[in-house]
């Protein structure tokens, strides 16, 4: 049973990363997704500092202010600063990150977190962290609580795509032409990197930052090499986490091995293993075509 637990939510992160990381990945705003994922650090301690509480909606709020934060601050050094777009935000989000840690540091005793729980998570360890409906000794347990998080998140990314699918796509493919339609283009931005603040900070206790980073950009990167369409990138790029879920959990499994680091592995090699097949595909139909044009 606790397999099957911590399986789903590696799942439910890998899917919602992956589908808010394929608009990164076509806006060319991989290393925002990084940024972000990275800062909202500061955004979850500060919330808790201020608050007493880890509940989801503190956490989100915290993360969200600071995943904004983090992103109009890049755009405002590269605009204003005229630093180059990653070197603004580099600046940004090893700031942020480090003032993070500071705290963390700082309050390990009042936080629930620390430096290697920042960075590889512990996803083995989410159902024995559980939510507790009424009372501590007549109460119901209803689950991890990192499942019920990643899964309201995911609803909430899976909604605002399929509502705003075509404004997003829109943006993302001709932002002069959703300007002249009237789109407000800043909105949409922000409104992702919103997106990306709220899956982050569902996935960061769990799996950490290493892990979201990764499924974030390598799913949907792989997606994108053998896509069609953006609905086909998206579903794509869904597969291809659930496939580094699956396989990265047999591989941590088998070597007794951090889980999260096997699936952020096993997504890299399914990259890699795509852009092979590729290349070896147009090599063989391209001698093949050159073969058919020479027999004419």
């Amino acid at each position: 049973m606790n397999d099957l637990l911590i399986i789903a939510t590696a799942s439910l992160v890998a899917i919602s990363s992956a589908l808010v990381g394929v608009f990164l990945i076509l806006r060319r705003q991989a290393l925002m997704g990084d940024a972000i994922s990275h800062s909202v650090l500061l955004g979850i301690v500060i919330a808790f500092l201020a608050t007493d509480s880890r509940s989801l909606p503190v956490m989100l709020t915290g993360a969200v202010f600071i995943g904004l934060l983090t992103a109009w601050l890049s755009d405002t050094l590269h605009k204003v600063g005229k630093l180059q777009s990653d070197a603004s935000i580099g600046i940004v989000f090893t700031l942020f990150f480090a003032v993070g840690v500071i705290l963390v540091s700082l309050y390990a005793g009042q936080i629930d977190l620390d430096q290697e729980c920042v960075l590889y998570g512990e996803i083995a360890f989410v159902p024995f962290d559980t939510i507790v409906w009424g009372s501590a000794e007549n109460g119901t347990d209803i689950g991890p609580r990192a499942l019920w998080a990643i899964g309201i998140v995911f609803l909430i990314v899976l909604a605002s795509i399929l509502v705003g699918f075509e404004r997003l796509k829109t943006v993302t493919f001709h932002p002069s032409l959703a300007v002249s339609l009237g789109i407000n283009v800043v909105f949409w931005h922000y409104f992702l990197m919103t997106l990306v603040s709220m899956t982050t900070v569902a996935s960061f206790d769990a799996v950490g930052a290493i892990l979201v980073v990764a499924l974030l950009v390598i799913p949907a990167s792989s997606a994108y090499l053998v896509s069609s369409s953006l609905k086909s990138m998206l579903w794509i790029a869904a597969a291809y986490g659930q496939a580094s879920v699956l396989l990265g959990y047999g591989v941590a499994f088998w070597l007794d091995s951090s889980i999260s680091a096997s699936i952020a592995v096993i997504a890299g090699l399914l990259l890699f293993g795509t852009i092979v097949i590729l290349e070896v595909r147009k090599k063989v139909f391209g001698k093949q075509i050159k073969a058919a044009l020479r027999a004419r």
